[in-house]
């Protein structure tokens, strides 16, 4: 008897496909089509159960132990190699020619086996994967291919190798570009037109080897020339990042370039969205008019009495309602798009904050070719380099940026906040705003270290000092709601970034990295009130059940861990406790903000989830209903989830490889203050608070006194930026 797998439960073994290559792994957890995966190397990972391969099975007991759960899926990886290696998938195709255009794994094997197992459908599947040449799997069956199209195909892969091949002689030229990129010689200039080519490949071979790089540069996993860049890459070495190094040595590519841009298939600058200009245009245009979307004028026979949408503020055709109140925005002071204003007034039993969020939601035209590029950005991304904004500047930074003094349309969000810092039902409606001011960090925070020191103390000359009652109400709203939030767990780290200042360029650039300005007040009032509005909204649409885009951190974290933390050794502890956050259609608590649901809405023009979110709070307003459904958005998810996984990825490891250039470029004889945060009977880390940068070193490096707190002094060396490495040389603790 089969036995065979109709759905996925715990227990199940299953595959599924990654970097084009099928894993194995056994389900230990199903939550709303949400799977926890248990991997042969004993790690774990979710995934979503419409990644699966449509072969599931066996089924063993849910309450199965790791080693055993492991042992199991090893010899059921074995077996299904070594069947898949023996499975006549010729044959198959021959036999499925005139039977069937398209049949599941399961059919092909009952071709040849009497009630195949598991292992035998899988071995198949895996096959039939294999042989692009006669199948094209179309989840959750394949197509068979008829002879001529075979014929075509094993024409243009005979093709393929065949240039291959040819073009296999620019290994020697790779050879020279790595002895160029170590600085063992220079690159000889290119022959002239019609002279012999010496040491340089023929144009076309060039013209391909580049190609190949490029390819290899951006996705070094994918298997697309995998089998020509081993032949090309014989005989150099195994080094993170060779591709980058041979198109810098070549000349391909300036120094220090971005190669994680290309990975995320991020266009940098502002002119990617040109081929939608006329989009872009209207949406400006739509701005500047500021009236109401969706609604239709009504007919002269309709009453104007007519029952309209509930919680909508404005949804009768004509322009958005003015709001009166003088919203300020506090934002650093390079910063174009302002997404974000607040205002904070007193009542009888506390305070009310209303925020004003910019609102590109309101005329967005998702599906449209602008919205799918909009998408495939993700979120915009801040460098020491530059910004890369998500959206064209002439609406991030300009038409839907809250600028002071010019209207722009608004979502609105009125939550009441107690005396405690708890927060009650928020309003949220659509308005046209007129901010009062934009103000910056510094300047807010010397207001408010001029408040604190009393009345004695005179407010700075600063366009801040206008609005000091505002800033002072704002900042007592944001410690009660901080305390309130650590009242529920919250975990807030107190660690400043250190700025990143870059001079020069190519390879003169000079890097400096250095404390950035203190404003620990100012950023902690804008902080309290985006998060402050996210999860209020995130109770405005549970009481609405509207599907949302949510944040969550799911963590069961011990009460004590609750509070601000302040030194390296303390918050390195609790952080291995985190779990990273991520982004599901299903609410769950988000531990380190200390919130039972947390959506995120206060960056619209900056990270694409947000602008979703804004998106189903306006189409509800607007028409009492939500744009996406839960399903839709569960889709739209899987879509969005890698474009965000591999942007994030830029803004994680960029900022670190210039860091890693400065320390390279302090040389290896200073010595740098640190605190240890963790040690072991192997290495020693080490926070280094001022670079923002955590280091390692071996344990013989340090005394008997090292453990999480002591205080040390580290010499760093041998750094290279592009391989991430960076080692700690030498240890003295701080007596």
């Amino acid at each position: 008897m089969s036995d065979c797998v109709r759905y996925p439960a715990p227990g199940c073994v299953v595959e599924y496909l990654e970097g084009n290559a099928v894993q194995i792994a056994l389900i230990t957890e199903e939550a709303g089509g949400r799977l926890r995966l248990l991997l042969p190397n004993r790690r774990e990972t979710r995934l979503n159960a419409p990644r699966l391969l449509p072969w599931l099975g066996p089924m063993y007991s849910a309450d199965l132990g790791k080693e055993d759960a492991v042992r199991l899926l090893e010899q059921h990886r074995k077996s299904r190699e070594e069947l898949a290696a023996d499975v006549p998938v010729m044959d198959a195709w021959e036999l499925a020619q005139g039977e069937v255009a398209i049949a599941p794994a399961q059919w092909f094997a009952e071709l040849f086996a009497t009630d195949p197992d598991s292992d035998q459908v899988a071995a198949y599947g895996r096959a039939l994967l294999a042989c692009k040449s006669h199948f094209r799997f179309q989840p959750p069956d394949f197509q068979v291919f008829p002879a001529e199209t075979v014929e075509k195909r094993l024409t243009e892969e005979k093709t393929r190798l065949e240039r291959e091949a040819l073009i296999a002689g620019g290994a020697a030229f790779l050879r020279l570009l790595w002895d160029v990129a170590c600085r063992k010689r220079d690159l000889p200039p290119p022959p002239a037109a019609g002279s012999g080519s010496g040491e340089w490949p023929a144009p076309e071979v060039a013209g391909r080897l580049e190609e190949v790089l490029r390819v290899r540069m951006t996705d070094p996993e994918g298997q697309e020339h995998e089998t020509l860049w081993r032949t090309l890459a014989k005989g150099l070495p195994d080094v993170p990042h060779l591709p980058v190094q041979l198109l810098m040595a070549w000349g391909k590519l300036p120094a220090h370039y971005n190669f994680w841009l290309d990975r995320a298939g991020y266009t940098p600058g502002d002119s990617w969205w040109m081929p939608h200009r006329e989009e872009v245009e209207a949406l400006a245009a739509a701005a500047a008019v500021g009236a109401m979307p969706f609604v239709q004028p009504a007919p002269e026979t309709v009453s104007a009495e007519t029952p309209l949408p509930e919680n909508s503020k404005c949804p009768v055709p004509g322009l958005l309602p003015e709001s009166p109140l003088p919203f300020i925005s506090i934002d650093s002071a390079s910063t174009r798009d302002v997404d974000d204003a607040f205002y904070v007034e007193t009542t009888a039993d506390g305070r009310t904050l209303t925020l004003a969020l910019a609102c590109p939601a309101l005329y967005w035209p998702f599906g449209g070719p602008l919205d799918k590029a909009v998408l495939h950005r993700g979120t915009s991304i801040y460098l020491p380099e530059g910004d890369c904004h998500m959206l064209p500047e002439e609406l991030g930074t300009s038409s839907y940026s809250l600028l002071a003094g010019q209207p722009r349309p608004a979502l609105c969000v009125r939550v009441p906040v107690d005396g405690n810092g708890h927060f009650g039902p928020c309003e949220v409606y659509l308005a046209r705003v007129n901010l009062a001011a934009n103000l910056t960090y510094s300047d807010s925070q010397a207001v408010l270290d001029a408040l604190a020191a009393g009345e004695s103390a005179a407010l700075p000359d600063n366009p801040a000092a206008t609005h000091a009652d505002l800033l002072g109400l704002g900042l007592a709203l944001a410690r009660q709601r901080q305390q309130a939030r650590i009242e529920g767990g919250a975990v807030i780290m107190d660690r400043p970034d250190p700025a990143i200042r870059l001079e020069g360029e190519g390879t003169e650039v000079r890097v400096h990295v250095g404390p950035d300005y203190h404003a620990p007040d100012a950023q902690m009032l804008v902080a309290e009130m985006m998060i402050l509005a996210s999860a209020a909204v995130a109770h405005w649409a549970l009481e609405r059940d509207v599907a949302m885009l949510h944040r969550v951190q799911d963590v069961v974290l011990p009460r004590e861990y609750a509070g601000i933390w302040h030194t390296p050794q303390d918050m390195t502890r609790i952080m291995r406790a985190l779990t990273p956050s991520g982004l599901e259609v299903q609410a769950r608590p988000h531990a380190a903000l200390g919130l039972d649901r947390y959506t995120p809405v206060t960056s619209p023009l900056r990270r694409y989830p947000d602008l979703v979110n804004e998106a189903q709070v306006v189409h509800f307003l607007c028409s009492g209903q939500p744009r996406w459904s839960e399903s839709a958005l569960t889709e739209l998810l899987q879509t969005l989830s890698p474009v965000l996984d591999a942007v994030g990825q830029v803004q994680r490891f960029r900022p670190r490889y210039w860091k890693l250039l400065y320390f390279r470029q302090q040389g290896d004889k200073v010595w740098w203050p640190g605190v240890i945060t963790e040690e072991n009977d192997a290495f020693v880390s080490v926070s280094l608070q001022d670079q923002g940068m955590f280091v390692r070193g071996r344990r013989k490096l340090f005394d008997d006194r090292a453990h999480p707190g002591l205080r040390v002094d580290v010499r760093i060396g041998k750094v290279h930026p592009l391989y991430n490495e960076i080692m700690i040389l030498e240890a003295a603790t701080v007596d």
